[in-house]
């Protein structure tokens, strides 16, 4: 009896896990629709937000400093402790929402974005400052998860790659959008416009998602196996990597103690992060997906791509702003001219994706070798150049850097089931934050070594000149702009290297797929 009665006792904790198809039921009580779409278009624009508050709070950082009396030490770490609770928020938001439902989920993360959003110019002391925006970095990183999410679970096959071209602006039209931005609240509205112009946006953002997406029961029961250890080994490990990265070039890299006990500290505990997620029942990342070539391929070349995308912004304003003397609004018209037309173009290549008989893997390239034939063209700039001398390597960009994105997140999501949206969601995002990261520590890092290199031989050659006239009070400040000239255009070569190398892998590792339902 006592047996009988214990196996009794253990049905209804067996039948528990069955309970997880649940959530798939609100898709089917609502079909497609607008009121979806309305849904996808509120996270959307939360995660646009995101992407756009980093950015324009990173590029505007003189004047916030100014404006709150901190210096630059101070705003570098404001900075890094963002993007590290960003980051490491990408990591495990996907596991949160399907615990506390997406719509929950979604529309907390947005109102504390939003609330943080209004407070941070409102500070009192910079200790202060740094807490509201590390939070805002948390909130702010677990939406992009959540836009790849909806759109993995809720659009029709046919449809879904135009959902994932919504999520590819985050890479494409988010960072191009921010300098423009940058300008316009720098020079014609007060500072605090730099933190509270999502306000706005965000609650249109709110009613949306809460109007456009299902609620779906809470899975409580996912907390008995939430995966603790996980999340006390990856958090610092994503954090002290992230922060290390950010702050490396400014330390002198691993001359600095912090430094070394950050990167070192942080590898180590994200091979037991690794190694924990292996095992573990409910993983906030399930390595074993990494089986598939398709996701691992799309994971590297997601990361490469970033690196290119990310130099193809940062080095166009760094020369005009330093050699030009060109103030973020002025330079905004080089970035629009990639920007805006994006709109257009991702729809395009989404849909030229979408028919059967065209490879997207082909697409892919077609658009490395457009980003490389960009940053071709920018290693022959020469200290003459303005801003109309970029326009061309733009216009390249126009349809390269969607045809880079969006094959990519065909080739990782194709055939996936929806219990495996989440865990994909969490690999995605955080390689792409992880990727933007490592990507500015890049070229912090290059254009330091090949600035104090082109220093040296012009100095030399200089040196060495008899025609040279050593007196002249202008000298040093022209030996430093044409450094600066030089280190650009090597930077541009090396951005157009990392697109080269990333389409020779094409050929050998992704395989042929094709879309779920091809458009006639």
């Amino acid at each position: 009896m006592t047996a009988l009665g214990a196996q009794a006792l253990e049905i209804p904790a067996a039948a528990a896990p069955v309970a997880p198809p649940k959530p798939a039921a609100p898709p089917v009580a609502q079909p497609f629709g607008l009121r979806i779409v309305i849904g996808l278009v509120g996270v959307l624009l939360a995660v646009l937000l995101a992407g756009v508050n980093e950015m324009v709070t990173k590029l505007a950082m003189a004047d916030i400093r100014g404006a709150m009396h901190i210096g630059s030490d101070e705003g570098t770490w404001l900075v890094a402790l963002y993007s590290a609770t960003s980051v490491s928020a990408m990591a495990f938001a996907p596991w949160c929402a399907v615990t506390f439902t997406l719509r929950r989920f979604t529309l907390c993360a947005i109102g504390a974005f939003a609330v943080l959003g209004v407070l941070c110019p409102l500070a009192p002391n910079l200790a202060c400052l740094m807490v509201l925006r590390t939070l805002q970095g948390a909130a702010s990183g677990a939406l992009p998860p959540m836009l790849m999410s909806v759109a993995l679970r809720f659009l029709p096959p046919n449809i879904k790659l135009y959902g994932l071209a919504g999520y590819a602006l985050t890479a494409t039209f988010g960072p191009s959008i921010g300098l423009p931005l940058a300008g316009l609240w720098t020079e014609y509205a007060p500072w605090q416009a730099i933190f509270w112009q999502i306000i706005p946006p965000a609650l249109v953002a709110m009613a949306c998602v809460a109007y456009g997406l299902p609620q779906d029961p809470l899975r409580l029961e996912r907390l008995k196996q939430f995966d603790y250890r996980g999340l006390m080994l990856g958090l610092p490990a994503i954090c002290s990597l992230v922060i290390g990265i950010s702050l490396g070039d400014r330390m002198d890299w691993f001359e600095s103690t912090l430094i070394c006990w950050l990167l070192g500290g942080g590898a180590v505990l994200m091979v037991l992060f690794m190694i924990n997620e292996w095992s573990h029942p409910l993983p906030f990342f399930k390595l074993q997906m990494l089986s598939n070539r398709n996701l691992t391929h799309s994971l590297i070349t997601l990361g490469g791509v970033l690196v290119v995308l990310s130099g193809v912004i940062i080095i166009p304003y760094s020369f005009l702003a330093h050699i030009q003397g060109y103030r973020p609004a002025q330079t905004a018209p080089v970035l629009l001219v990639v920007a805006l037309p994006q709109l257009l173009a991702l729809p395009l290549v989404a849909a030229l994706c979408n028919i059967r008989r065209v490879d997207c893997r082909w697409v892919l390239a077609v658009g490395l070798a457009l980003l490389c034939a960009a940053c071709m063209v920018g290693s022959l700039m020469t200290s003459q150049w303005i801003r109309d001398n970029f326009y061309l390597m733009q216009c390249l960009q126009i349809f390269g850097q969607p045809m880079a994105v969006i094959p990519l997140l065909m080739l990782a999501t194709n055939g996936m089931t929806p219990p495996e949206g989440p865990l994909a969601s969490s690999w995605f995002n955080t390689v792409k934050g992880l990727a933007s990261v490592v990507a500015s520590g890049l070229i912090e890092w290059l254009t330091t070594t090949r600035q104090h290199f082109h220093s040296t031989m012009l100095v030399d050659s200089l040196g060495n000149s008899p025609l040279a006239d050593l007196n002249d009070p202008t000298l040093a400040g022209r030996l430093h702009a044409q450094a600066q000239v030089l280190t650009s255009a090597d930077l541009y070569l090396y951005m157009g290297m990392v697109a080269a190398v990333l389409i020779v892998l094409i050929p050998f590792v992704p395989t042929r797929i094709y879309p779920p339902r091809a458009v006639a």
